[in-house]
């Protein structure tokens, strides 16, 4: 849910490695630290999306025109019922959203499925060798769903060094097929913060016009057992990046081989990975699973595509007007059906409104 904004955008193109059959292999840029450090991943800090700036244009003189810039922020929505089941069919008026605890107006409401962006990223490390073919056959389900206007891409991660596009953008399948063919495993220490921040960096980027007309459903899949081991980057340096980014993240954890003994801070490498993929999906408005075996691989797939097909699109005007770049707090409310079924929506915890 990101804000929409007429600024231009400056894109980097990013350098192509040797290619391997039937698939483009792009290497990602070595993120750069960014300084100073935000507050640590464990405040209470939250993500949240950008928002939007409309300039407008207003006579100050007969020769003098004064630019004056509004405000406008996006969520992606979504509602499930008791079940977890998606509620489709609603109206504006059946939804109320709350900033730092203070009613918003809402300007505008789309039910209508709008075009998805997403991008698979999966860790190709050794930790996964086992799950590789299932998870391989996964990404061909998410990929079977797409629409016309649907575009994937497919990144491959093992560490620092090793993040790669296999696949940019398309709408065609039979590419995304391919590159998920030529997926392989090596070894290396899994960068994971960083594949996430580059890869978030670029679905959020990707043909952002800045035109609300163009919004598209932004979201990333992670495919890991959420043990980082050799970033470059810090988790506080990866949610600000998502605090100001509409990207949706939903996560496929594969952690039960991770030992439960444990450090010497008293938290176990499998507690640790499992908060950090938690707070990857509930904080961006997505979702987490932790299969307990690879056969639930073709469900959770399903579910997923599901989900990115079930959205609403909320659009509300600020109505505290201060810019000093802090966090606001996002609460959305739904009403309760005819038959007083309760109904829950879900969207990213914040923002950061915009600096001075």
């Amino acid at each position: 849910p990101k804000s929409v904004s007429t600024s231009k955008t400056i894109r980097q193109t990013l350098p192509k490695t040797v290619p391997v059959p039937n698939t483009v292999r792009q290497t990602l840029p070595t993120p750069v630290s960014i300084e100073p450090p935000i507050e640590s991943a464990t405040s209470a800090a939250q993500p949240s999306p950008s928002p939007a700036e409309t300039p407008a244009e207003v006579a100050v003189e007969d020769n003098e025109v004064l630019r004056i810039d509004t405000e406008e922020v996006n969520l992606n929505v979504r509602v499930v019922d008791d079940k977890n089941r998606p509620v489709g069919k609603l109206d504006q008026t059946q939804f109320k959203v709350y900033e730092d605890d203070v009613l918003q107006p809402i300007t505008s409401l789309t039910i209508a499925e709008v075009p998805t962006i997403n991008a698979l990223v999966i860790d190709n490390s050794r930790s996964l060798r086992s799950q590789l073919k299932m998870v391989i056959a996964a990404g061909k389900i998410i990929i079977s769903a797409n629409r016309a206007k649907d575009e994937s891409a497919v990144v491959r991660f093992v560490s620092a060094d090793k993040i790669e596009v296999v696949q940019d953008f398309t709408s065609g399948k039979n590419s995304l097929y391919n590159a998920l063919d030529n997926l392989f495993v090596e070894g290396g220490q899994t960068a994971i913060i960083d594949a996430v921040y580059q890869t978030a960096k670029k679905v959020g980027q990707y043909q952002d016009s800045g035109k609300k007309e163009d919004v598209k459903l932004r979201s990333l899949i992670l495919v890991s057992d959420g043990d980082d081991r050799g970033s470059t980057l810090k988790e506080q340096e990866l949610f600000k990046l998502l605090r100001e980014s509409q990207v949706q993240i939903y996560a496929i954890g594969f952690i039960n081989a991770l030992t439960k003994e444990p450090d010497e801070n008293g938290i176990s490498r499998q507690e640790k990975a499992k908060a950090f993929l938690i707070r990857l999906t509930q904080e961006t408005g997505g979702k987490i699973y932790f299969p307990n075996s690879i056969d639930e691989l073709p469900q959770i797939a399903s579910d997923i595509s599901g989900e990115l097909r079930t959205q609403y699109l909320i659009s509300y005007a600020p109505t505290n007007e201060i810019r000093d770049g802090a966090f606001r707090k996002i609460k959305v409310e739904i009403a309760e059906s005819a038959n007083k079924e309760k109904r829950i929506a879900i969207t990213r915890t914040g923002r950061n409104s915009l600096p001075k």
